[in-house]
């Protein structure tokens, strides 16, 4: 590559169409508001947190041969971010994802992903074909990895030597994608960043609490679970112990894109050399700040 790169992110890169409004709404309401349309996709999301951290990560994904794409591309290089190794499908258009927010609060949302779906482990190659690393060589550094990715290939991750010496981070995406990522439960090298529906509907299990949400994760195998709960109490559970911090009271004035910034802030802290601890409270210090409209994402 033309500058190494610090952290892969691998899935979904994409343009976020966003619908804000400032008082509360429901089903069939139609208010004024913003609309506006910027670089999103949790991959693309962890990407941009990191990258204001100073640090300089790869996309690994694919976007369409259209307008679209091309103005992508160009608004990730703007940003600093490595683009060499995206595919650009020229029979794929690039995917979008569209949310209304009001009063702080997420109404609705529809991710469309199916570009990524469609071309599956093509995007992967560069980690087999010894541009970033083989199965003979595999990539040793830190992977940010999707769960827009689709079941079939993240279990092709799992079971992959081209992804056994790398420090993989995984995130669902969604509640509506958290059970894709199971085949991923029992590498040795995973950790998983999941709110508390995604802890149960991975684990299986109802959990009432983050600390609940982060045991059961490790009772069903995985090595490292970092659970959120809204307001409520972020835990990091491995299996030499947990360590919690409490997120501050904050008024919300945006939600897309907070879970990417959480967890882009805390592997930005551990890749900076901080300590499980130190490395959660600048995590849910930095969450808080971007919920709040401080930090522009």
């Amino acid at each position: 590559m033309s500058a190494r790169a610090d952290i892969l992110c691998i899935g979904s890169v994409l343009w976020d169409v966003i619908g804000r409004c400032d008082a509360p709404m429901r089903t069939g309401n139609d208010k004024p508001g913003m609309i506006t349309r910027l670089p999103g996709g949790v991959a693309l999301n962890i990407a941009m947190t990191l990258r204001r951290f100073d640090l300089t990560p790869a996309l690994l994904t694919v976007v369409g041969d259209d307008p679209e794409g091309r103005d992508l591309l160009a608004e990730c290089g703007r940003m600093g971010l490595l683009t060499e190794h995206v595919l650009v499908a020229a029979d794929l258009p690039t995917d979008r994802y569209m949310a209304i927010e009001a009063a702080g609060g997420l109404i609705a949302a529809v991710a469309d992903a199916r570009s990524l779906e469609r071309v599956g482990g093509r995007i992967l190659a560069p980690l087999a074909d010894g541009r970033l690393g083989s199965a003979q060589a595999p990539y040793p550094g830190a992977m940010a990895i999707d769960g827009n990715l689709t079941e079939e290939l993240l279990r092709e991750i799992a079971e992959s030597p081209a992804f056994a010496a790398a420090d993989l981070r995984l995130v669902p995406a969604s509640p509506g994608k958290a059970e894709r990522l199971r085949p991923l439960l029992g590498h040795p090298r995973a950790t998983l960043y999941v709110n508390l529906e995604e802890a149960g509907l991975i684990a299986g299990t109802a959990c009432a609490t983050a600390r609940d949400g982060a045991l059961a994760l490790l009772a069903a195998g995985a090595r490292r679970a970092v659970v959120t709960d809204g307001h409520g109490e972020v835990v990091d559970a491995t299996g030499d112990g947990l360590v919690s911090a409490m997120p501050p009271g904050i008024e919300a004035r945006r939600i897309t894109g907070a879970g990417d910034t959480f967890m882009a802030a805390h592997i930005a802290a551990e890749l900076g050399g901080s300590d499980r601890a130190e490395a959660l409270g600048f995590a849910v210090a930095a969450a808080a700040r971007y919920v709040e409209g401080h930090d522009h994402g």
